[in-house]
């Protein structure tokens, strides 16, 4: 049989990965929690359990068909593979994350410029490195294993960490001096596994039940049942995808509507196509939108 081989992203996005994977069709079960093969109910994926740090490069040399990283990791390794898609959308934990350079609140640091000789700590060192040469500044760039924002001020004259609102920042008396990039999650192809049409066919089915079941999350269905002298009202009121689906009723002057669109405008559209004259209403949710 054939298969995909496909970095699955160990730690802080794993959970959404799996949940994400479920709302696209495709079951995700982890025997144990020391167990790096995760086990799919399409027997065409074959799935391992890495560091997000790491799959862009084992990706790149053919290790893995496709996986799942942040555009940060790619920029690190410099990979040279093919992004697929973006995936993005903070309520499924795939949101948009910050790298940034900090200095502490009472540092005489204002800018890059102040920097010229000093150190810096960083996970993101290949990148930042490439960053400061880019700004002509001379600055010596070390990994940090962890506990990267206790270390500036005292092990060091700055650092360059990820963030999401920078509340953490704040809360270790930190102040940001400049954004250096902006990452999301992308889910990523060997370029030579793409040459190969079955692999190639079997990557974009993934990527399109992975993009529609992001999009279903944000969106929502709406069914109602509407008398014909209302029918043009309520259709007016309604935003959608597309245009809204409208049936007769059999044998009588109703209409059935069924329309998609964003959750966020429900609670406040539901009282008033009521008060227009749409009764019957039900609400649910989507797994996927496919465009």
């Amino acid at each position: 049989m054939k298969t995909i081989r496909l970095g699955f992203p160990k730690g802080s996005l794993q959970d959404a990965t799996i949940s994400l994977f479920q709302h696209a069709g495709i079951k995700i079960t982890i025997p144990s929690s020391r167990s790096y093969y995760p086990i799919s109910d399409d027997k065409e994926i074959e799935m391992m359990l890495i560091r997000s740090q790491e799959i862009a490069r084992y990706v790149q040399d053919g290790f893995f068909d496709i996986g799942l990283t942040g555009y940060d990791w790619i920029c690190e390794t410099n990979a040279n593979v093919h992004e697929i898609c973006e995936l993005n959308y903070a309520k499924s934990g795939f949101k948009f994350v910050k790298w940034v350079l900090a200095v502490p609140e009472n540092s005489v640091i204002k800018s890059i410029v102040d920097l010229n000789g000093g150190r810096v700590a960083t996970e993101l060192v290949n990148y930042t490195t490439k960053y400061f040469i880019n700004k002509n500044i001379k600055a010596n760039i070390e990994f940090s294993w962890g506990a990267t924002e206790a270390k500036a001020g005292k092990f060091v004259d700055a650092i360059v960490e990820l963030t999401e609102t920078g509340s953490s920042l704040q809360a270790n008396h930190l102040r940001i001096i400049d954004e250096i990039l902006v990452s999301s999650t992308r889910l990523i192809a060997n370029k030579t596994s793409l040459l190969d049409n079955w692999k190639k066919e079997k990557i974009n089915n993934i990527a399109m039940l992975l993009q529609g079941a992001l999009l279903a999350e944000s969106m929502v269905g709406l069914k109602m049942n509407v008398h014909c002298k209302y029918l043009t009202d309520v259709v007016q009121m309604l935003p959608s995808l597309k245009k809204p689906t409208i049936a007769k009723l059999h044998g009588d002057n109703w209409y059935a509507i069924e329309v998609i669109l964003e959750e966020k405008f429900v609670k406040e559209l539901i009282p008033i196509l009521k008060r227009h004259g749409a009764t019957d209403i039900i609400e649910y949710s989507l797994n996927k939108i496919i465009y």
